[in-house]
């Protein structure tokens, strides 16, 4: 007898991936994992977003301490951990894109065209996302503004995709399989993966755990007084300025007194300290122990009123950060501060000498360093 071969459709629609591991079952498993994972990047990026860019109806709370810590070093270390699950599910439901004829109908078009978002939303956001926690940025759109719109897009086509796939996650997940020990071991190594990249990750924010670290691009304890640092006051450009024996720190604005302070009469203020983290948009954070003068304090000198909004200001000249602004719940909680001293030390110049601003459950680039004016607004 001669044996007829089958239809080249069907060899790219189903027998040429035969593998249990290419079915809907992982697939599913793998799509609820990378669904509950895209959420909380997705959540997570907001808050970081608004704390960065906040509208103006929009005020955030100073404490509690940490919470900028805790969200953005979830949003970078689960991130990461997203890698290996993203990689396994596209190896997983590849097949399904080699299926002939690629468009059978209207409604079948509008659903691949959907895929391709999908994919390459997840893919843009997870490999950008890495190049900006690696400082490289070898594209030529601004990292935060494509990364945030993107995240809509990407959510936007997950919410779809979700919706348009339900039921049939929901028949497969709750069908037990008897022969389903192969999937187990892949779903359990794909799970190791993610594992062991949060686990060489999680110590740049999680100080317990910072000598496993060895993939974060700022790890605890290397730096200037043992705190990582992003701009140097070189790259600044600042050197000269931060070091003139003449310094003044001007308060100014809409105040009852103008205020032109030196150094030598920052320090003969009343010094308080406060133990407050640098947390960075790229995942790190470092706890360190900060003493200055209160921005509370030197407000009600100038006669500032308590819901007036204030603009610090840096020495550096140019930069997206060389300003940052305080709201009411940050410069009148009594943590913060105009900080003169780091760990029991004056501030070296990369950290801000001769005076910088720290303040609780504030994003790191709004931590002015080499503070030269407050206004108040």
């Amino acid at each position: 007898m001669v044996r007829v071969p089958e239809p080249l459709s069907r060899v790219r629609g189903r027998a040429a991936f035969t593998s249990r591991l290419h079915d809907e079952r992982v697939a599913a498993w793998l799509g609820i994992a990378l669904g509950l994972s895209f959420a909380t990047a997705f959540v997570t990026g907001l808050i970081s977003h608004f704390m960065q860019h906040p509208p103006g109806w929009m005020v955030w709370p100073s404490r509690p301490v940490n919470l900028y810590r805790f969200t953005q070093g979830l949003h970078v270390i689960g991130g990461l951990a997203t890698i290996p699950l993203l990689l396994a599910k596209l190896w997983t439901v590849y097949p399904k894109l080699l299926q002939w004829p690629p468009v059978r109908s209207a409604g079948h078009a509008i659903e691949r065209i959907l895929v391709f978002v999908l994919v390459a939303g997840s893919l843009f956001q997870l490999v950008t996302g890495l190049f900006n926690i690696a400082y490289w940025y070898p594209f030529p759109f601004f990292f935060p503004t494509a990364h945030y719109w993107t995240a809509y897009i990407l959510i936007g086509a997950l919410v779809v995709h979700v919706t348009n796939e339900w039921a049939k996650v929901r028949r497969t997940v709750m069908t037990r399989p008897e022969d389903g020990l192969g999937r187990r071991g892949f779903l359990l190594t794909v799970a190791a993966a993610g594992g062991i990249v949060t686990l060489t990750t999680v110590g740049e924010a999680f100080s317990p755990l910072a000598k496993l670290a060895v993939l974060a691009p700022r790890r605890r304890g290397v730096g200037p007084q043992g705190l990582p640092v992003n701009k140097s006051a070189a790259a600044a450009g600042v050197t000269t300025a931060a070091r003139d024996p003449d310094y003044r720190l001007l308060v100014t604005g809409r105040v009852q007194r103008e205020l032109a302070l030196s150094l030598d009469d920052l320090n003969a203020l009343p010094s308080h300290t406060a133990r407050l983290p640098i947390a960075c948009v790229e995942g790190w954070s470092a706890g360190a122990t900060w003493t200055g003068v209160r921005l509370r304090d030197l407000l009600h000198m100038a006669g500032v009123s308590e819901d007036a909004r204030i603009r610090i200001e840096s020495l550096e000249r140019g930069g997206l950060y060389r300003t940052s602004w305080v709201d009411p719940p940050h410069w009148n909680d009594p943590l913060t501060l105009l900080a003169l001293q780091v760990n029991g030390a004056p501030l070296d110049l990369d950290h801000g000498h001769p005076c910088r601003l720290i303040a609780p459950n504030r994003p790191g680039v709004m931590q002015t360093k080499w503070v030269s004016k407050v206004t108040v607004v």
